[in-house]
């Protein structure tokens, strides 16, 4: 049987500190909200969230946990030892100042040493949550921020004209949407005024999103299929198979698979293989095969000839 200090005993009952900060109530606090997680397996998941003042001091601090008993104490101690320090000390503090914090009496330990470094192993999320108090994060802004007090232009403006007209500097998003043109502080930090979210940083993060998006993007849009690759146009056909034919052909116990697309101007031959069931249906040669050239023809070249191997 494990003893433990009454602190613990009374946290692992009765945390004080478990619960969320909203976006809405961080502002209404005058703060900035930084949420952060970590989770080394199921028992050990944790959120984190920080109210931050512009002087980066944490007014507020909640967690929430799957964990369970000691975990659940120790996380509630780390949270109060944060409330009302500086996000560097926040950073700087050790598993033993949660432990000494949670003792009875100070000569006494509240849990072995061994338990308190192999148990507590999400404490690391303080690191994170500095770390991203550093980082200037748009998510944790809503749109109708307004980044340019000059030219009154909100973050959603300015995102959207990043997107819409595929910006790619400062200078490209004051001539569209005015913003950082007059005073130039909303530009990048080093400006007039501090301000906490900069065009720089919007740019940079909206074009890192638009980048993503294109690289999850098919390969073969914007292009016709007659200047497409091989690849690519057996990557459109697929993806036609995938959304109009082949559920039909799973409902029946069957599938089919491309074995190779051969030009034979002005037709392209699409050889396929029929699979399960449909490989010995006689339907199979017939009235699907008619309908999946119909579908290919139809939806991607009238071109496109269908031919069962």
């Amino acid at each position: 049987m494990k003893h433990y200090s009454k602190k613990i005993e009374e946290r692992i009952d009765n945390p004080k500190h478990f619960g969320e900060i909203t976006k809405e109530e961080a502002k209404q606090l005058g703060c900035r909200l930084i949420v952060a997680d970590f989770e080394s397996n199921g028992s050990d998941a944790l959120r984190v969230y920080f109210a931050i003042t512009k002087d980066k001091t944490v007014f507020s601090a909640k967690f929430k946990s799957f964990a369970t008993g000691l975990i659940v104490a120790l996380d509630d101690m780390m949270i109060e030892l944060c409330i009302g320090k500086s996000i560097e000390k926040v950073a700087n503090l050790f598993k033993t100042d949660v432990e000494f914090a949670l003792r009875d009496e100070p000569q006494t330990p509240a849990l072995g040493i061994e338990e308190l470094h192999n148990g507590f192993l999400n404490f690391v999320i303080l690191k994170k949550v500095a770390l991203k108090l550093e980082t200037r994060d748009m998510k944790d802004f809503n749109d109708d921020y307004v980044v340019c007090e000059c030219a009154r232009v909100s973050l959603g403006t300015i995102k959207d004209a990043i997107k819409n007209f595929d910006l790619a500097t400062i200078e490209d998003i004051g001539n569209i949407t005015k913003a950082g043109i007059f005073c130039k502080s909303c530009q990048k930090e080093g400006g007039l005024e501090e301000k906490e979210l900069y065009l720089s940083d919007i740019l940079e993060q909206t074009r890192k999103e638009i980048d993503e998006q294109r690289q999850q993007e098919p390969s073969y849009l914007n292009s016709s299929f007659e200047d497409m690759t091989k690849s690519q146009k057996i990557e459109l056909i697929e993806d036609v198979l995938d959304d109009d034919v082949r559920p039909m052909l799973i409902m029946d116990g069957g599938n089919m698979e491309i074995l190779d697309i051969v030009e034979s101007p002005p037709h392209h031959d699409l050889y396929i293989r029929y699979l399960g069931a449909c490989s010995g249906c006689s339907a199979g040669s017939m009235g699907t095969l008619y309908a999946i050239e119909s579908i290919l023809q139809s939806k991607v070249n009238e071109n496109i000839r269908v031919l069962p191997i």
